[in-house]
């Protein structure tokens, strides 16, 4: 394989949503965390999640959301992170990946990225014209030795992944909630589908396990077979 084995990793409702509403003022980490019923299981999650890859992918998107570019810096890691963005992560937000990454990779179609003001050793820019999920798969694996690589990005790139037919393995825990609003970010995002003829593009699973936690959380494993 000239790619990675990639996990799709996920919090989600049980009608799919991985954000509490349509804002970027409005997100599960921090409001999940505020809700009786929610908060008292919600450790399992961030339990699970420190057991994943050595490799992480995320949208910078989402770590705007979390505050990176104001936060204090952070201990190092372990983990290289892979963060796609082209306008979300400020100077600091970037100093922000490198303090904590073992090797930091941002994908961007921005020529004028802050990144490109940040001289660390351990960070590395890979510029598309065009972004390419396939491409930048294989120039992680080609390039950094990435041989897994699990994935947490939001529901419009999770759609591009899922077109490409880029996971192999889809690892969710549902929360005790539901949460609705059509325009709320869904585990998978993106264009609909608009003819039979593209039935090809679905992802099919293949549930490898099922494990019922506490406080209502399950946790849901599946092998991606076609």
């Amino acid at each position: 394989m000239q790619r990675p084995i990639t996990t799709l990793f996920m919090l989600m409702s049980v009608d799919g949503k991985i954000s509490t509403g349509a804002t970027d003022k409005l997100d599960v980490d921090t409001d999940f965390p505020k809700i009786p019923g929610l908060r008292e299981g919600l450790y399992q999650y961030y339990d699970i999640e420190q057991t994943t890859d050595l490799w992480s992918l995320n949208s910078g998107r989402v770590q705007e959301k979390m505050g990176v570019n104001t936060k204090d810096m952070p201990d190092k890691s372990p983990v290289s992170f892979v963060l796609i963005d082209n306008k979300h992560l400020t100077e600091h937000g970037v100093r922000y990946f490198c303090r904590l990454s073992k090797e930091f990779v941002l994908v961007t179609t921005n020529k004028d990225h802050p990144a490109y003001n940040v001289s660390e050793k351990n960070l590395h820019i890979i510029y598309h014209e065009e972004f390419s999920p396939s491409g930048m798969l294989r120039t992680l694996k080609n390039k950094f030795g990435c041989e897994r690589l699990t994935i947490q990005s939001g529901g419009t790139l999770n759609g591009l992944f899922l077109r490409e037919k880029l996971f192999d393995y889809v690892d969710i825990v549902v929360a005790p909630v539901l949460i609705g609003g059509k325009d709320t970010s869904t585990l998978i995002d993106g264009k609909s589908l608009m003819s039979e003829d593209e039935l090809s593009a679905l992802g099919i699973l293949q549930l490898d396990k099922c494990d019922v936690l506490e406080g209502s959380y399950l946790r849901l494993r599946y092998k991606v077979i076609s």
